[in-house]
């Protein structure tokens, strides 16, 4: 890695103070999107000291240049800008990047942001408030998608969760209950959680950063006001990750925190997906599957299913049963948001506690 480079705030600003809040910013060919990114650090209305760190991943398009037309602006603001990169022609990978962006920087606390996004003016300010009352949380904020309309169902599951959901529906598809582009946290917090891991392209480093948070007692909290712009396109590095790659480890944390403490379960969802689960959890746990449930007459009418994969003799045969009949705790492979209320409808009749009776895993 080469040398990072910091400057001096801009003379007339007085000595420069230590940095209470870094911004970490890791950049890869993100000349379309930067002025919109690093106007909105110059429009924070936070009122202690600031600084950008950058770490550009071997980009090849403007980007380098772009970064040094704002740093004399931020810099005149009291904000102190670092600038890091590396050597190859090849970029390695955004967790990389967040790793040496906070290596590099050296404020107490970490707010993270990507560079198609968009910051709120008081979003450092409220996160930091947040984050002085919960030492050893990650804090996010509700975002406002763009372009308007994009993946309505995945926004409106970041910005109504409960508090409380923050932590229950954390084995689902969507990922980190609080997203990454979101997150604030304490320098020591989240170097006693580790670092990101750093595996390159397709590798979920946001969600195994947030999984070892959460083994290590972790908490997350969300400041319910829109505090991001959060820019929807087919060039984000999310998009590089796999279904697949993710289901894996969703799957075992699951078993981890879950299905470890469960003598037995019932599995919500007796089609695809509840069978794909079925068949992805360990021998020991397959084994405290007492029934899928279902509300699909079609499926229950066949009686059970039968593993065909197994090398048991006689195979696996698990009973498939009406939702109203089956026994509690569930893991529910059914995706919320999806059937005009009716499958909530069904889980709210039973009268269930979320955490405890049920967790959502779809």
């Amino acid at each position: 890695m080469e040398n990072p480079e910091v400057r001096e705030p801009g003379e007339g600003m007085g000595r420069k103070k230590q940095p209470e809040v870094s911004i970490i910013l890791p950049v890869y060919n993100a000349e379309a999107w930067l002025d919109e990114c690093l106007e909105s650090v110059a429009q924070q209305d936070f009122d202690g000291c600031l600084e950008v760190s950058i770490y550009n991943d071997a980009s090849k398009d403007g980007t380098a240049p772009k970064i040094e037309d704002w740093r004399d602006r931020l810099e005149k603001q009291g904000i102190a800008v670092i600038v890091g990169s590396h050597s190859s022609t090849q970029p390695r990978g955004v967790g990389c990047a967040k790793n040496r962006a906070i290596l590099q920087s050296c404020g107490r606390y970490l707010c993270f942001l990507d560079s198609d996004d968009v910051m709120m003016p008081q979003r450092i300010r409220m996160q930091y408030e947040a984050a002085l009352q919960r030492p050893q949380s990650i804090i996010g904020c509700q975002v406002r998608r763009i372009p308007e309309g994009a993946t309505e169902r995945y926004t409106r599951w970041i910005n109504s969760l409960t508090q409380e959901q923050l932590l229950t529906q954390v084995y689902t598809s969507h990922g980190p209950t609080v997203i990454m582009p979101t997150w604030f946290c304490s320098r020591e917090w989240f170097c006693h959680v580790g670092q990101f891991v750093e595996d390159g392209k397709g590798s979920p480093e946001d969600l195994l950063f947030f999984y070892e948070h959460l083994r290590k007692g972790g908490g997350a909290y969300r400041v319910d006001k829109g505090l991001l712009l959060y820019r929807y396109h087919e060039q984000a590095a999310t998009h590089s990750v796999s279904e697949e790659t993710i289901w894996v480890h969703r799957v075992r944390f699951l078993e981890e925190k879950v299905l470890a403490h469960w003598p037995s379960f019932t599995i919500w969802n007796a089609g695809k997906q509840g069978r794909k689960l079925y068949r992805s959890l360990t021998e020991a746990n397959r084994q405290k599957v007492v029934a899928f449930c279902d509300v699909d007459s079609n499926k229950i009418s066949k009686g059970c299913y039968t593993y065909e994969e197994s090398k048991e003799r006689p195979k696996p045969r698990i009973p498939v049963i009406h939702f109203q009949d089956a026994k509690a705790p569930f893991v529910v492979c059914v995706k919320l948001d999806l059937t005009g209320g009716g499958f909530e409808e069904n889980l709210k009749s039973l009268d269930l506690t979320e955490g405890e009776d049920f967790y959502h895993f779809n």
